[in-house]
């Protein structure tokens, strides 16, 4: 593949069959396979819970532990990506993944649990989720197709969860769970041969234009002293507080409501087959419209749902309406967040940039894992951590309209 894309130039000596469309499709369907399962585990917190007498706690926790360190993993795994290239890490990223699988799988105490589907989800999700496939995109595609395919590869993560929300579901009545989890794990190793179209070529001064040769702690101290950035990764919180709230334990709250299981697995496939729409439509709209109205409209219209949903009797009907509203707004604040980074600082570093927001993120979502088991424990319902979503978002919808969206002022070197 030829040149100069954005801030980061890739060689001419990348293989020719790596053309824009099979990048996009090969990164989409890594996107999707990645966050397929970890949107599904939700679904085994009864089944496990009742086989080893687990209250939720133990889920949240062991869950928390996922969110908490996929977020810390991340811009680690993105200053790897962006100094050594991409393909390395979602390797290591899928072995980790899939280990993690089936130590679930043969899981038979907390700590195992906390280990399998904590520690080792957690950090293969950080080397092979859709972050690290955004990232490609930015560097290997040109400027004006950028946008649809941050969208794209968006979408793609939901489209996983669409697909694999009532493929667990089915897999655990029919088979038990033991089998669900053996044949996800085996099919986070497809990951591996998929990541060989996104290699990306490792940084060196030959592919990165002078001005963009930053040093990594240069490149962090210009982002946390950019206002508009610090603004962004605050935002950003909000976003993984309510995702992952919702994704681990609405199942549960559905059943609690006198709702079929089944049918959790529909509203969480309805989120992820309604993100295609709002995810494709936000990157296209982020052509026209400024990305910092965007995402705090996404913002208020999710605390707007949330407060439609608990404010009603809770149905078949309205769980299934309200995961086709917030699947709208479910990741589309990624295409706008991600092309914000891109557009402040460049492609350099964006990995590891869009890494430590992504850390905002993921704290948000150990919160809402952590807070939904321990509130649901002590008081037997979900009510307070729903308000607190609602707040958060209303609160995030007012924190993104200030940022300013333009690169960041560097100092141009004088000739002598």
């Amino acid at each position: 593949m030829a040149a100069a894309e954005g801030n980061l130039r890739v060689t001419p000596a990348a293989p020719g069959w790596r053309t824009p469309l099979v990048i996009i499709i090969c990164g989409c369907l890594i996107a999707l396979l990645s966050f397929g399962p970890r949107s599904s585990l939700g679904f085994f917190v009864q089944p496990m819970g009742r086989e080893f007498a687990w209250g939720r706690d133990v889920f949240g926790l062991a869950l928390a532990i996922q969110n908490l360190l996929w977020g810390l993993g991340q811009p680690v795994a993105g200053a790897i990506a962006d100094r050594f290239g991409v393909l390395r890490v979602m390797c290591v990223g899928a072995v980790l993944y899939a280990g993690g699988l089936f130590m679930m799988r043969y899981a038979a105490t907390p700590l195992s649990l906390d280990i399998g589907a904590g520690v080792l989800i957690g950090f293969g999700l950080s080397g092979c989720s859709f972050n690290l496939v955004l990232s490609a995109f930015s560097k290997l595609l040109p400027p004006e197709r950028r946008g649809i395919a941050l969208g794209a590869g968006t979408a793609a993560g939901s489209f996983g969860q669409f697909l694999f929300a009532p493929f667990g579901v089915a897999m655990i009545d029919n088979f038990g769970w033991q089998a669900a989890l053996t044949v996800f794990a085996v099919l986070m190793l497809l990951i591996i041969p998929l990541s060989l179209a996104l290699a990306t070529p490792p940084a060196t001064s030959a592919n990165v234009p002078a001005a963009d040769q930053q040093s990594f702690r240069v490149a962090l101290a210009e982002a946390f002293g950019h206002r508009s950035y610090v603004l962004l990764v605050l935002g950003f919180f909000t976003c993984g507080f309510q995702l992952a709230f919702i994704t681990v334990h609405l199942p549960a709250y559905l059943v609690d409501q006198g709702i079929q299981a089944q049918t959790g697995g529909w509203v969480i496939a309805a989120i992820g087959l309604f993100n295609i729409i709002g995810s494709l439509g936000v990157g296209w709209l982020q052509n026209f419209f400024p990305k910092r109205y965007i995402l705090s409209t996404i913002y208020f219209l999710r605390a707007l749902s949330i407060v439609a949903f608990i404010s009603f009797p809770i149905t078949t009907f309205s769980a299934i309406v309200f995961g086709a509203a917030t699947g709208l707004t479910w990741l589309s604040t990624v295409p706008p967040t991600s092309a914000l980074v891109a557009l402040m600082f460049g492609t350099r570093w964006f990995a590891t940039l869009y890494g430590f927001a992504f850390v905002s993120h993921q704290v948000g979502g150990f919160l809402g894992v952590l807070l939904g088991g321990i509130v649901f424990e002590k008081f037997g319902s979900y009510t307070p951590i729903w308000w607190l979503s609602v707040l958060f978002g209303i609160l995030s919808a007012l924190i993104n309209l200030p940022i300013v969206e333009a690169p960041v002022a560097r100092p141009v070197a004088q000739p002598a």
